[in-house]
């Protein structure tokens, strides 16, 4: 298996030195070595999964509540205009 090495660093925006490119070629032949091996393995008898856990959703009644927080921060803001806060312009057009 052939790997071209610089290629793959041109890819990954990464400068390699020689001896890094040697021992790259070396990791990433070995990593495909094994995804070859798992190529191998039987799963026919195995079900699908999209996660280890057997996680479900835990849902709750949507509830409606007053909240007093927005009055609560404006009259800690230095300017504001009604229920909004008022801050210098920061774009010109």
């Amino acid at each position: 298996m052939s790997l071209q090495i610089e290629k793959v660093a041109e890819l990954a925006r990464i400068c390699l030195k020689p001896e890094e490119k040697a021992k790259l070629q070396a990791d990433l032949g070995a990593i495909l070595g094994y995804v070859d091996q798992l190529k191998t393995v039987d799963t026919s008898k195995v079900s699908e999964t999209s996660h280890v856990l057997d996680l479900t959703n835990v849902f709750r009644k949507d509830e409606v509540k007053t909240s007093a927080v927005r009055d609560d921060v404006l009259k800690a803001a230095p300017d504001r205009d009604g229920k909004f806060f008022r801050v210098p312009k920061t774009v010109d057009r």
